[in-house]
């Protein structure tokens, strides 16, 4: 736990930020286009939600941050 808000866990929490935020992207995105319309709004705060709980979960320890 002594590797948190480190440089490097920083690092791996922002890497899978983005890919979570990606993801969401792509789900909303898909979800949306299968109603009929993309509500882009929507999409950006669904995005920067996940991102967020993203950070939190990281919080409780990261596989790539080794406890050295």
């Amino acid at each position: 736990m002594k590797n948190v808000f480190t440089k490097k866990w920083f690092e791996a929490a922002t890497v899978r930020a983005i890919k979570t935020m990606a993801q969401t992207v792509i789900g909303v995105v898909g979800a949306s286009t299968m109603i009929g319309e993309v509500n882009w709004q929507m999409v950006v705060s669904a995005s920067l939600l996940s991102g967020l709980m993203s950070y939190c979960t990281s919080v409780a320890g990261l596989p790539e941050v080794n406890d050295d």
